[in-house]
């Protein structure tokens, strides 16, 4: 049974966002909640039927042929029959659910999320619920919200797809370019998620970046990306390469120079490389400047031998191009690292004034350390305890309270 149940829920996480949108495709009077009762029970059946038959040569066109009857019964009590049909060909759907997780079909369903009309919250909880496939509770792990928070997010996405059917109309080529910029946004945030938050455990976090890789890889298998997707695309091995050293074997959080460098993967700091140079263009968007941030990072034998001041030059140009506060404190550290130390702190007292920023546990746990390296170890104190209290998280905790124990009398 425990092999089945993995054979199940393999075949959910792979395509119970695909499923969904092909009922939702197959039939304008099929609403998102009904698509989604319909594909749960019929992976419920599926776990009963498997169980005494065993499991079909073609798992993903049983499933599509249980969903599809299942639609068919609801059309039939709302005296509805538009569009779906019991001769809706299995070799259609065969051919429609190929083995490959990132089909064109996977595709359609990302553009669809980065339809211009749904807010950016919405478009990453769908994202993350349609095509990555993630159940309410790991959405709410990934984005530190509420279980009730993620629920009312998707009644309104659900909304939203039903009144404007978002979901059943591909967008044409000169949209899906237009979309191009939010669908970078969106596999960007999703593989942020994975790579620097603390929550659940590693494999989902890994998971979540792998599967940002592969979004990102089919758009360019699919002649969609442009030369700001190989850009992203570098940033992310580069930042996947560390992954292994990141967490020691305790599961605590290990800080950049303390991390082993001998479990960083080449290969991946390789490909890396690769993608960079074939991102090479006149205009250099973010995704390009923190892509070459990575590369710095990922190339540099020691920490102490890493070229801060090109990578503060770096954060400069992102400042100017993009002046959000937590570029700015990334800015503060680099230049902190490349000597530059009255720069920094003066960078950091300026987004003291941002009231917000002060309630951000890592703003204070960045000035804690960097007092804590000047030897101001009464301040450094005052500052990690304030951090301390910011977050929720055990793994950040921990790691604020070991620095907190290093700080002298």
């Amino acid at each position: 049974m425990d092999t089945l149940q993995r054979a199940v829920d393999k075949l959910y996480k792979e395509r119970f966002g695909q499923l969904v949108a092909s009922l939702l495709y197959s039939s304008r009077d099929i609403d998102p909640a009904t698509a989604e009762d319909i594909v749960q029970d019929s992976f419920s059946v599926a776990l009963s039927h498997w169980a005494q038959n065993g499991i079909p040569l073609h798992p993903s066109a049983w499933i599509f042929k249980v969903c599809r009857n299942k639609a068919l019964n609801t059309l039939r009590c709302k005296g509805r029959m538009e569009g779906l049909s019991e001769r809706t060909p299995i070799q259609t759907v065969e051919s429609r659910f190929t083995e490959s997780v990132l089909d064109d079909h996977t595709l359609s369903l990302l553009f669809a999320a980065a339809h211009p009309d749904l807010a950016p919250k919405i478009q990453i909880v769908t994202t993350l619920k349609y095509v990555i496939n993630l159940k309410v509770e790991a959405i709410a792990k990934c984005l530190a919200m509420t279980l009730d928070s993620v629920d009312k997010l998707l009644v309104r996405a659900r909304q939203k797809i039903k009144d404007e059917k978002i979901l059943l109309e591909e967008p044409r080529l000169t949209e899906l370019k237009r979309r191009l910029p939010t669908v970078h946004k969106i596999i960007y945030l999703i593989f942020n998620e994975g790579y620097k938050s603390s929550w659940g455990n590693e494999l989902i976090r890994e998971e979540l970046c792998e599967e940002a890789l592969l979004l990102n890889r089919a758009l360019m298998e699919n002649g969609l990306g442009n030369k700001e997707t190989a850009a992203l695309h570098a940033l992310m091995l580069f930042n996947s390469a560390r992954f292994k050293s990141r967490f020691d074997v305790n599961g605590e959080l290990v800080e950049l120079e303390n991390q082993d460098r001998t479990l960083w993967n080449h290969n991946l700091i390789s490909l890396g490389n690769h993608y960079l140079n074939e991102s090479q263009c006149e205009t250099l968007s973010s995704y390009h400047l923190e892509a070459y941030i990575a590369y710095l990072h990922s190339t540099a034998p020691t920490f102490e031998a890493t070229d801060w001041k090109i990578i503060t030059q770096m954060y400069a140009i992102l400042l100017k191009n993009n002046p959000n506060p937590f570029i700015r404190l990334s800015y503060a550290v680099a230049l902190y690292y490349d000597g530059r130390k009255e720069d920094a702190f003066r960078t950091l007292q300026e987004l003291q004034r941002l009231s917000f920023f002060n309630r951000y546990y890592l703003f204070n746990l960045t000035l804690g350390k960097l007092h804590h390296l000047e030897g101001r170890d009464a301040i450094a104190r005052t500052f990690l305890t304030e951090a301390i209290g910011q977050t929720n998280f055990l793994k950040e905790k921990n790691f604020i309270a070991r620095l907190l124990a290093s700080l002298g009398n």
